[in-house]
């Protein structure tokens, strides 16, 4: 593959510029939640990180992160769907049959089924949600974070002081670029010795381009301005081991903005009445005895004195130095009780759910958890076409690579996301459904509810919604009447007893037996 005209670095370095003003107020998010999301500039392994006062930046990010990991994925659960095309399955319905298509769905579906399972095998083995709670936590703190995802192994997260990223006006991806700092032992022999052959240099920064030429992304490195000719490769656009992620999407911007940006004064204003009630407290706590120069006590039979020793004093000689700020202590607590009940509730944490009363319903807590996860599903639909579908093809172009899984057509199967907003809408119909049943019961009763209701269908709709898989659980049409007659076998032996049965049975015996009268 002929090498790229312009170096890796060279785009590094060129896109650079656009990125200073992100990385600014990333690190400003960073500095008042986690400082080690985004370290400072000029940073090392030696870099003594800024404590905050208050920690209900990093508890929110943490629970944040921690929330979405569980719903974008879900431990033993299939995040995705391998459904079939349902216009296909109609072309195949008019020419195969109604009987033979629909066995061919089910045979297809098992199929797709035991794939799904080897995916999120993959995903068990590789250890994928170590990685992306790291990324999560960059995204929200940030607002961006590159993932990769190479041929072997498990996933890698860069920070956005490490790459640099462009896309075009309708947010598709052109150009991504790397910065890398490792061991220079690392790098090809070619390069090494002609490089690094007289250095005495630990490190060297290794740089990485894609670069988007057609329906594919070509990859290249460079250290030094030498091209690494090993690292030539291209990829199809579907299915790059580098995606870029954001927590918001933005016309016209390369990057995007944190949660944390968005509650940024909130978090400034608590950290400063944060530490001004910690550093006032303290002051407060210093116990100071003040006596009069000029009074009859001592100041040395005061300190020398025993507890419970009988002196010889003034009472009036001796104060206590107090500060007197009990008033502006409290006003700065309430302003900041305040801000920290909004911050609560814009991070989802616990004590934002329950209100302060003596008594709180669980129907209370139940709807204000879900009126606060269904506010993020905005950041729902940006991870789910950003994150888990680039995820999901990437994960089973690694597996057909290594015949771990036959190749699929295009236009029958297509994975589908069923996490995020998909199973916040699932939610939202199992609530309605229940509200449904609930209401009829109780203005038309039970009787007419059990008269008028599909049974079979409402299980196959609940569990739809709840996102368990039916097959196997619940009885088809033809076990249920199966079961129903044997029921009613067993109650009339019951009634008859034993032998009347045995004679009824012998009967149609001999009547399915017996051969039946031909035509003449």
């Amino acid at each position: 593959m002929e090498s790229s005209s312009e170096t890796a670095q060279h785009l590094y370095t060129q896109l650079e510029a656009s990125r200073d003003p992100f990385l600014r107020r990333g690190r400003e998010a960073s500095e008042l939640t986690i400082p080690y999301v985004l370290p400072p500039d000029g940073h090392s392994s030696s870099t003594e990180y800024k404590t905050p006062f208050q920690g209900v930046g990093a508890r929110g990010v943490n629970n944040l992160a921690s929330k979405l990991l569980l719903a974008l994925l879900p431990p033993n659960a299939p995040f995705f769907r391998l459904s079939i095309d349902s216009y296909e399955l109609e072309k195949a319905r008019a020419e195969l049959g109604e009987t033979e298509t629909q066995e061919i769905k089910t045979q297809l579906e098992k199929a797709l089924a035991e794939i799904e399972r080897s995916v999120m095998q993959e995903v068990e083995s590789e250890a994928f949600r170590v990685g992306a709670f790291e990324a999560l936590k960059n995204l929200i703190v940030t607002g961006n974070a590159l993932v990769y995802l190479p041929d072997e192994g498990g996933m890698r997260v860069f920070r956005p002081d490490r790459y640099v990223v462009k896309r075009d006006p309708m947010g598709n991806v052109t150009h991504i670029a790397t910065k890398e700092t490792i061991a220079p032992f690392l790098l090809p022999d070619s390069v090494k010795d002609a490089v690094y052959k007289d250095s005495k240099d630990d490190t060297c920064d290794l740089y990485t381009a894609v670069v988007r030429k057609g329906d594919k992304f070509m990859v290249y490195q460079d250290v030094k301005g030498i091209p690494i000719d090993e690292s030539f490769g291209s990829y199809a656009i579907d299915k790059s081991p580098f995606i870029p992620l954001r927590y918001t999407r933005i016309d016209g911007e390369n990057y995007g903005r944190g949660f944390v940006e968005e509650y940024l004064g909130d978090l400034k204003s608590l950290e400063s009445l944060t530490q001004a009630i910690v550093e006032g407290s303290a002051a407060a706590a210093k116990v100071l005895f003040l006596v009069n120069p000029n009074g009859t006590t001592k100041a040395r039979t005061l300190s020398d004195s025993a507890n419970g020793a009988i002196v010889q004093g003034n009472a009036g000689d001796i104060s206590v130095l107090q500060l007197q700020k009990f008033n502006d202590f409290r006003v700065a607590q309430e302003t900041m009780r305040a801000i920290q009940e909004r911050l609560s509730n814009a991070f989802l944490l616990n004590s934002s759910v329950v209100r302060q009363a003596e008594r709180v319903t669980a129907e209370e807590i139940r709807m204000l958890s879900q009126e606060l996860e269904t506010a993020l599903g905005g950041l729902y639909s940006i991870l789910s076409q950003e994150f888990q579908m680039p995820l999901v093809e990437r994960l089973m172009s690694r597996m057909r690579k290594k015949n771990r899984m036959p190749k699929l057509p295009k236009d029958i199967v297509k994975p589908t996301i069923t996490t995020g907003v998909e199973a916040l809408g699932r939610g939202n119909d199992l609530n309605k459904l229940d509200m449904f049943i609930a209401g009829a019961n109780q203005i038309v009763g039970p009787e007419a509810v059990q008269q008028y209701l599909n049974v079979s269908d409402y299980f196959t709709r609940r569990a739809t919604s709840l996102g368990i898989e039916t097959e196997g659980l619940i009885k088809t049409e033809e076990e249920v009447a199966q079961a129903s007659q044997q029921a009613q076998m067993q109650a009339l032996a019951s009634q008859l007893g034993g032998p009347a049965i045995n004679a009824m049975s012998q009967q149609a015996l001999a009547q399915q037996e017996s051969p039946e009268p031909t035509e003449e």
